[in-house]
């Protein structure tokens, strides 16, 4: 079993969602996206091999504010919106700003936010 971050995909369509809006909302936690074709370059690995049950987590290569990503989003996108952090509640969110959905003592992907955007046609 892999334990992995959230993937590119996954940041880039919860920005596209929020983009929508006059005003960007954007959750106030950090992520850690992970390149969806690294995942499977692993996984693909971890099938060659002999069971192991669960394997080291795998992250991308840093743990970033959704706020940074979102900017990030908005200059691949041309868009220029006010980004507006919001608290999410409850007890999964919590887990969210507490960083249990997050890797960084193993940020072993390479492919950033940034250059996954740069791969992609703007929508």
């Amino acid at each position: 079993m892999l334990r992995a971050t959230q993937f590119h995909d996954l940041v880039r369509k919860l920005c596209a969602g929020a983009a929508r809006l006059p005003f960007m909302p954007v959750p106030d936690v950090d992520v850690q996206p992970v390149d969806v074709d690294e995942v499977a370059s692993r996984l693909a690995h971890l099938a060659g091999n002999p069971p192991a049950g669960r394997v080291a987590d795998m992250g991308g290569p840093r743990v970033e504010s959704f706020r940074d990503l979102a900017g990030a989003y908005q200059r691949w996108s041309g868009t220029d919106l006010r980004t507006v952090p919001v608290r999410l509640p409850g007890s999964v969110f919590a887990a969210y700003r507490a960083g249990g959905h997050l890797a960084p003592h193993r940020a072993v992907g390479k492919v950033a936010f940034a250059e996954f955007l740069e791969r992609q046609n703007p929508e």
